[in-house]
């Protein structure tokens, strides 16, 4: 009997025919002998509704308080599902994170997972019982309930899928795969049959929102046989896999990053351990930084530029200016109206040219460049946020276009 691990996205469960049309689809799973184990996120805006209230009372919420606030949509959600299964006559249970026992670090609002119990889930499972759990939460070692992040109920459904040796992990959502870029900006964005675990790691940091990020980590890590399918259409979909056949193009597809900020320390004293200094600040408080640009030093200063997610300017900021003394900089630069493009591909190791071409699409667009990062299998760049869907629309055209 093979277990399958499903988990249904917000926009799947948003409402009563979306609930019970995911209810089916867990059904017909279930009624073809297999186990099931189903993940499920907040319907559809509850997340964000729940924000909002939270900030109607106190804009500066503790992280703490938040998360057990947030962590209620998916307990409605799996409550809800439950119902709807129970209604077809099917054996059932939803357990939130802390019944199933997801040991989490102690970090709220981005905690990692550290343990699954598995004693709950498979004593039920061994009922025959179909399982429904909590995505996106966990508890820590006080007992507190945390949270995973922003589309952290991926990475719950894959923990779930390695702990338990699941036959596959099915990730549904309102799109049936993965395309090569986002189809609501380009029309002609062709679905892949399937994807590399690096690439589809890169294109989830570099802002694809198919994917958590750290779901796609743990999946290469532990082998997790994963698909990426849609919830409102009978069809195949994409499979993320270790190694795929060759393919015509050198990219796997381009991604877009709107929630990007760039911050400059101007003035700074142009000696060694400065760069050191300001970047093991910036970790200590949590905040990941991306591309990094240091200038030629000039009449005894220079300027350190990065940039950042922008729901970390703020932190950033408090720390930077507590470190002024120490870093003795002049006055630092914000700008918030900076995105990201990128484009993401095993085949930019080996193929000359790749990063030229992209280049020579944003020319052609007369979009300018402010900054440029790359890895082995990643160009990324940074120019003004208004330019990045005309970017995307150009970049996608010269490398999916020209076949």
């Amino acid at each position: 009997m093979k277990l399958i691990v499903q988990k249904f996205g917000g926009s799947s469960v948003r409402d009563a025919a979306r609930i019970q049309n995911v209810a089916n689809i867990i059904a017909d799973t279930y009624k073809a002998g297999n186990n099931v184990l189903v993940v499920l996120s907040a319907q559809g805006d509850t997340t964000d509704d729940l924000i909002a209230k939270a900030a109607e009372i106190n804009p500066r919420a503790s992280k703490r308080e938040m998360d057990m606030l947030l962590s209620t949509g998916e307990q409605i959600s799996i409550a809800l599902c439950a119902m709807a299964l129970e209604k077809m006559g099917l054996p059932v249970i939803s357990l939130a994170a802390w019944q199933v026992g997801i040991y989490t670090t102690n970090t709220y609002s981005d905690a990692r997972i550290r343990k699954i119990n598995r004693e709950r889930i498979q004593n039920e499972l061994d009922k025959r019982k179909i399982v429904l759990v909590a995505g996106f939460q966990g508890i820590n070692r006080r007992g507190d309930v945390t949270t995973l992040g922003r589309g952290g109920s991926d990475t719950s459904a894959v923990a779930l899928a390695a702990n338990f040796n699941a036959d596959l992990c099915q990730i549904y959502t309102d799109v049936d795969g993965v395309y090569t870029t986002d189809p609501r900006i380009v029309p002609e964005a062709v679905k892949l049959p399937e994807i590399t675990y690096d690439e589809m790691l890169e294109l989830a940091s570099q802002g694809a929102q198919v994917l958590h990020n750290r779901s796609v980590e743990l999946a290469k890590k532990y082998h997790v046989n994963m698909e990426v399918v849609s919830s409102l259409e009978r069809k195949s979909g994409t499979k993320v896999k270790e190694v795929v056949k060759m393919e015509k193009t050198t990219i796997a597809g381009v991604a877009k990053d709107t929630s990007v900020s760039q911050i400059a320390l101007i003035g700074l004293q142009d000696n060694p351990g400065v760069a050191f200094r300001i970047f093991s600040d910036l970790s200590r408080a949590g905040i990941n930084v991306d591309t990094i640009i240091q200038s030629i030093g000039r009449e005894e200063t220079k300027d350190i530029s990065f940039t950042l997610s922008s729901k970390d300017v703020e932190t950033a900021l408090e720390t930077l200016e507590k470190a002024k003394d120490t870093l003795d900089y002049d006055h630092i630069d914000v700008d918030n109206d900076v995105g990201k493009v990128s484009i993401v591909g095993a085949g930019i190791m080996t193929t000359p040219g790749v990063a030229a071409k992209m280049f020579e699409a944003l020319y052609d667009a007369n979009i300018n460049i402010k900054r440029i990062n790359t890895s082995e299998i990643r160009v990324s760049v940074i120019i003004d946020a208004s330019e990045v869907d005309r970017a995307v629309k150009a970049v996608h055209a010269k490398f999916f276009g020209e076949e």
